[in-house]
């Protein structure tokens, strides 16, 4: 698929077509643990993005080496190594965010979003398609997790990335920066992008065939 597709095409597939949150579910874990406020989302989402471009540049240049029967503990060890490098930088650079999102980052290592783009894509394509769908798959994520934190933080602390912006009358529902909350905004955020995303698919596809 990947040599077929342009490296625009393949970068704008991940953002939009196979966004991993909206259109494939995929890293619900992540997704719910690091959405509590829109920084922790974007943090969450610079990370994946470094660990998914390197980890699918390094597995491309080495796809032709790794023997079939290993290559799934040897993309883990690429991948691990990785997020080691990330979750060092975060913790020296910032310690905020860091604290924040603890065991998750460690996590990205078993992120089936990470694992699956290099086994069903890097381990099968050229070295910069695969760097442009790291890139596009990261990007789709952390836009994902940013909209995502955003509406929570907005409901449940009147803020986003910190800044008050509801003022100190608004009543924050604490329920919506908890998991309960942050599973229901999830279930009604990924139905409102999804009707949004096939009704502009369907005028698309009736624009196509008049055309």
């Amino acid at each position: 698929m990947g040599k077929k597709q342009t490296m625009r095409g393949v970068f704008i597939n991940g953002v939009l077509n196979e966004n991993p949150v909206f259109r494939l579910v995929l890293g619900v874990c992540p997704i719910l643990a690091a959405t509590t406020s829109a920084t922790n989302g974007l943090g969450m989402g610079v990370a994946a993005t470094f660990v998914l471009l390197g980890s699918n540049i390094v597995i491309s240049l080495l796809r032709n080496f790794i023997p079939a029967k290993v290559r799934i503990p040897a993309y883990i060890v690429v991948i691990s190594t990785f997020v080691t490098v990330v979750q060092m930088l975060i913790q020296a650079f910032v310690p905020s965010l860091y604290d924040a999102l603890g065991i998750f980052i460690p996590l990205i290592v078993v992120n089936c979003i990470i694992l699956a783009r290099a086994e069903a894509f890097a381990g099968k394509n050229s070295v910069l398609h695969s760097a442009a769908d790291g890139l596009g798959m990261g990007l789709g994520f952390t836009l994902a997790l940013i909209l995502i934190g955003m509406v929570r933080e907005i409901i449940g602390n009147g803020s986003v990335f910190g800044l008050d912006i509801l003022g100190p009358t608004f009543q924050p529902m604490l329920i919506a920066i908890m998991a309960p909350g942050g599973f229901i905004l999830f279930g009604l955020i990924l139905g409102i992008v999804n009707s949004i995303v096939s009704k502009i698919a369907k005028r698309s596809a009736g624009k196509g065939v008049k055309a």
